[in-house]
């Protein structure tokens, strides 16, 4: 088949780069001096062998995080991120990941090295079956997997481009065994670029076999490989099979699984699959964790194994598949094996190729990345800058574990610089964010319908439940959310079960709220929107307002929604109750926008001083919200005879809001433990009044102390039907309540009973 001419057909060209990624990263825990770790696998993560996200490879220490498959960079990137986040917090916080493919000091004696602790009996007896035959010093070799599949609409119209084959499966199979039998031929070049294990530390080898450095131990003879009478045929898929059956047969492998070559093909849970499912993508097994990079690999990396890999389908192959598949282990045992510092003997082939595969972007016209031609030539010209010679270098000035020691450190305290994130997904709102941690962390399968409006979509085995904004689910009806939405239905159902509201009257225009005015002009009252949440738009008056006030903040209102409410403000203090399934999980104080002065800045000045603190941000990333300068500050500012330069006394106390939300830049305080039992109640019967099982309802009282059943003890001014979890999580003080935790665990009961 020309596949020159079929990847320049026009028709072909817009596919070109539609891809489907996958990454599966071995990294080992080890302590903060870079010794392996003597703990157990993190008991956060959820110990079954199946772990859709995090699992143990062959020891206890080595842990394999995994990547759903995405059809773009981006959100491949954004997965692993993620998943780093995850695994670094929940291990001990005095461990970290290892960053180099070769294991850390071992220990002197082999059999010390713990076998991972799983499950399943089978896979430990498999890992055992391991240890006997390479020893588990050659099974501590970490790296990374690439997955890659060419995008079905790219397969598709190269199919309708040609004309030899009638059976698309079939040609599907030729195209990928020609890339498998390229790559295993020129896989040297990567080796190049990208082998990055190129010294060991002690006692992983038993004798001084390697004494020199060299650009990857892993992708050499003595790294991560099968013996040398393990021979497998690429030339058809029938061979494949039957050569991988004939090993497991002839007793030279344990199972399918145990062959270990550079690449893997793969259409379903067993090779015999590829019999009736053909080739659906392919699994790049050598290379080398790159330790300049957070997560193992680079943006860059994959872009280049994506065009390599395209250029491998255009490129022309060898007449005799096995012949041409053999030179290649020779030409990349020769690279892998060369001093990471000496220029490749293959320097000649390997511009010839960069120039080839630049020849390739230009006349298919690709949108690839112009540095990267650049940067594979420095490469080429200076073997310093590759990955095996950066790290050799700077391994010179103290050592190789010094150097991954540092490494290590530098990316655990970004993992912590912010716990309350979710890395990759920083974007989306901060409730959504943990609750995806802790998805993860479970190992419940998490697919992002939309990301700008938080829908994702939860999966653990069968089960699967839709979730927008953290906890807006199927447990709740839609009336209910509309009910709630509604703050003046919400009074009234609220005051038909006997529950105390505030009075107050509702308004369309502002005309219509003008003239209403003298009614609550000289008593404390709220103005705010009719169905907005976060506390937006809302005015407090404690005691009563000039009318230009009033009608500055019924304007405010209807900025925010065509009806507002202007209620009676009851005094006490304000509590959000969180209710899930008929039960009070959290109680927070939320204390009104403020700062303290110190008799020298201005309130401006506080303000900005305040909002420097890295917990503060905006629009629900971050625990806290910053503090706002807008008219609503300014008219609360007024109200207590201040302007923005004033200079508060020292220690004074100034607000800047009455509405205590901490959407709108007030502190949060755990009080859940303080709350009397009866109060709770009162928040419990409230929110089964309205129907509801997930609500955030804030009650007004004045003091806690006095029984509830008392008259006017306490008062309902709202009930939320998508309370923000993040500031339980994370309060401002006091006791953080993972309510995240508790919403997975209530759409998935079968977790507590596994």
């Amino acid at each position: 088949m020309d596949f020159k001419k079929m990847l320049a057909n026009d028709r072909v060209k817009s596919y070109l780069l539609k891809a489907r990624y996958g990454i599966e990263k071995e990294s080992h825990r080890v302590d903060l001096s870079g010794n392996l770790a003597k703990t157990d696998h993190p008991k956060s993560i959820t110990l079954k062998d199946d772990h859709p996200y995090i699992q143990r490879d062959f020891s206890e220490t080595q842990m394999e995080l995994i990547t759903p498959v995405t059809e773009t960079v981006e959100d491949l990137f954004h997965s692993l991120a993620a998943i780093h986040d995850v695994v670094y917090r929940s291990m001990d916080e005095n461990e970290m990941l290892w960053p180099l493919s070769m294991p850390p000091q071992l220990p002197e004696k082999e059999e010390e090295i713990v076998i991972a602790k799983l499950e399943n009996v089978e896979n430990v007896r498999y890992r055992q079956i391991l240890s006997q035959t390479y020893g588990n010093r050659k099974q501590m070799v970490s790296g990374i997997h690439f997955n890659f599949e060419f995008g079905e609409e790219l397969v598709q119209a190269l199919f309708r481009a040609q004309s030899e084959f009638k059976d698309y499966q079939q040609f599907k199979v030729e195209m990928y065994l020609k890339v498998t039998r390229n790559y295993l031929h020129y896989r040297w070049f990567v080796t190049y670029f990208y082998g990055a294990s190129p010294q060991s530390e002690k006692n992983f080898f038993e004798d001084d076999s390697l004494n020199e450095p060299v650009r990857s131990i892993r992708g050499s003879k003595y790294g991560y490989a099968n013996s040398d009478d393990v021979q497998v045929s690429y030339s058809s898929i029938r061979n494949y099979i039957s050569d991988l059956a004939s090993l497991v047969q002839r007793g030279l492998l344990s199972e399918e699984k145990e062959f270990y070559g550079p690449i893997r093909l793969r259409g379903g849970h067993h090779v015999s699959d590829l019999k009736d499912h053909g080739i659906q993508y392919i699994e790049l097994r050598n290379i080398d964790l790159n330790p300049f990079e957070r997560y193992g690999i680079s943006d860059e990396q994959v872009e280049f194994l994506h065009l390599f890999l395209l250029y491998l389908l255009w490129k022309d192959e060898g007449d005799h598949c096995d012949e041409w598949v053999k030179l290649g282990d020779s030409y990349n045992e020769i690279v892998a094996l060369e001093h990471p510092l000496a220029r490749t003997q293959f320097e000649v082939d390997a511009n010839k190729m960069i120039d080839e595969m630049e020849k390739l972007v230009e006349t298919l016209d690709l949108p690839v990345y112009d540095r990267l031609f650049v940067h594979l030539r420095e490469m080429l010209m200076d073997p310093s800058k590759t990955l095996a010679g950066r790290l050799y270098k700077e391994s010179e000035k103290s050592s190789q574990s010094q150097v991954a020691t540092l490494i290590s450190k530098e990316n655990h305290k970004k993992s912590w610089e912010k716990p309350y994130q979710l890395a990759g997904f920083t974007d989306m709102e901060l409730s959504t964010q943990i609750l995806m941690f802790d998805a993860i962390q479970q190992g419940i399968q998490i697919e992002i319908l939309d990301r700008q409006d938080q829908f994702l979509k939860l999966k653990l085995k069968d089960h699967v439940e839709y979730v927008k904004n953290g906890n807006m689910t199927s447990k709740d009806n839609y009336v209910s959310t509309l009910i709630m939405e509604n703050k003046t239905v919400t009074k009234k159902i609220l005051h038909q079960h006997g529950f105390r509201v505030p009075k107050g009257e509702e308004f369309q225009t502002v005309e219509q709220a003008i003239r209403s005015y003298h009614l609550f002009s000289s008593k404390p009252f709220v103005v705010k929107p009719k169905t907005t949440n976060y506390g937006i738009g809302i005015s407090i008056f404690k005691d009563g307002a000039k009318e230009e006030d009033y009608l500055k903040a019924i304007t405010l209102a209807f900025k925010e929604d065509h009806s507002v409410l202007v209620e009676e403000f009851m005094k006490g203090t304000e509590y959000r109750f969180f209710v899930l399934n008929d039960q009070v999980l959290a109680v927070l104080l939320r204390i009104p926008a403020n700062v303290k002065g110190d008799g020298k800045q201005t309130i401006e000045e506080l303000v900005i001083n305040k909002n420097r603190d890295p917990l503060r941000g905006r629009d629900h990333r971050t625990p806290l919200e910053t503090i706002q300068l807008s008219e609503l500050e300014n008219l609360m500012l007024k109200g207590q005879g201040y302007q923005m330069d004033s200079i508060p006394e020292k220690d004074e106390i100034v607000y800047l809001r009455e509405n205590s939300n901490i959407s709108t830049g007030g502190d949060s305080i755990d009080v859940t433990d303080l709350i009397p039992d009866d109060y709770k109640k009162i928040a419990v019967d409230a929110v089964a009044a309205l129907g509801v099982k997930i609500c955030g309802i804030d009650l007004i009282i004045e003091d806690t102390e006095v029984p509830a059943a008392h008259k006017n003890a306490y008062g309902i001014i709202e009930a939320n039907f998508n309370p923000s979890m993040y500031m339980h999580v994370y309060p401002y003080k006091g006791k953080s309540r993972r309510l995240t935790m508790h919403i997975i665990q209530y759409l998935f009961p079968e977790l507590l009973q596994s």
